[in-house]
């Protein structure tokens, strides 16, 4: 390991004057600066951070907590952030939590004990009042910014979200167009707010047209491909008079598309399917999905603008970012009998 002492030697100029070029300090010619780090970088030097850190009380440091390093949603949020957060000499460390509020909590406690400056968060929904660790962050001014919608637990800190409930309005509008009237929607995990303010958006675009929302075409059907294969199943065993399947995102469209295509049911011919989120997959999958895209770079961008509004002490008003309807070949004109009935 390479020290400032070494360096010294190699360039015999004296201990301090090596430290005060690294670090840029005024009093050190540029030409001293520039023949200083040059020899550091031949010789392979490597700042010690902890120490830096204790000696400047600022570790450089922010926190990532989200559900899953797998979820496609959050690929390009954290993206976003890390190239902002290096543009601008922040190092990030990530953690996920299975969607499991222990493992949040700890997760969390970990974060704060490496003295994070600041977190960015996807909340574990639950339905409760109050949880403890918010409230410690809270009380301790921890710059935190949630990445997702807030709700009662959480509502104290600044969001950058989607506009989910326009963006679902939009997609079931867009159905409606078509001549559907059946439309079965496939719901998220309960007590989650992004599930709620799709729901929102789809009731309120049938409203709109005149139609109530039906028990029989309502689904729990959760978040991944295998939910949206379960639900399918129950759909077609069900006898719905569905013409049409509105998907709380892509995943479960592409789950629940899969078995109707397993079926020998045709897209869209026979039964329109639809999603939310515009994942890769939604584009490549064998019936291109009709979806509502999420602006997840520009999410990701809006919430490292936000934390650093936060790491400056000042106040800031949470983000909703609105989405964009993208039709593929998933949707098409309603047939004139759902399939379903005669299945």
């Amino acid at each position: 390991m390479v020290r400032l002492k070494d360096i010294a030697q190699a360039t015999g100029l004296s201990l301090m004057t090596i430290s005060k070029a690294l670090r840029d300090e005024h009093d050190i010619s540029p030409a001293t600066k520039a023949r200083v780090k040059a020899v550091a970088q031949q010789m392979g030097y490597v700042p010690d951070s902890s120490a830096r850190s204790l000696r400047t009380r600022s570790t450089r440091l922010l926190g990532i907590v989200i559900s899953s390093v797998t979820n496609p949603i959050f690929a390009r949020m954290v993206l976003a952030i890390q190239e902002k957060a290096f543009e601008l000499g922040y190092d990030v460390l990530l953690s996920y939590t299975g969607n499991d509020p222990e493992r949040e909590d700890m997760a969390l406690r970990r974060l704060l004990a490496r003295r994070v400056e600041g977190i960015f968060v996807s909340p574990v929904y639950r339905i409760t009042g109050a949880v403890r660790i918010y409230q410690e962050l809270a009380g301790q001014n921890t710059p935190t910014v949630l990445l997702g919608h807030p709700t009662q637990f959480c509502s104290q800190f600044p969001s950058v979200e989607c506009d989910d409930t326009l963006g679902a309005y939009d997609v079931t509008r867009h159905l409606l167009s078509l001549g559907h009237r059946k439309i079965a929607f496939l719901g998220g995990p309960p007590g989650t707010p992004w599930t709620a303010e799709r729901f929102d958006g789809y009731r309120r675009a049938l409203r709109e047209s005149g139609l109530d929302t039906e028990d029989g075409l309502i689904f729990q059907a959760g978040s991944s491909i295998d939910a949206g294969r379960k639900t399918a199943e129950q759909i077609i065993s069900e006898h719905t008079g569905a013409t049409a399947i509105q998907a709380v995102n892509d995943l479960v469209a592409v789950g629940c598309a899969e078995v109707f295509l397993e079926r020998g049911l045709r897209i869209p011919s026979d039964v329109s399917i639809t999603g939310f989120g515009n994942v890769t997959v939604s584009e490549h999958f064998r019936v291109p999905l009709t979806t509502s895209n999420q602006p997840k770079y520009r999410l990701g961008l809006a919430g490292m603008d936000l934390m650093l509004q936060l790491l400056k002490g000042r106040k800031t008003d949470p983000l909703r970012l609105p989405p964009e309807l993208v039709v593929r070949s998933s949707s098409g004109t309603a047939p004139a009998s759902s399939v379903f009935e005669r299945l």
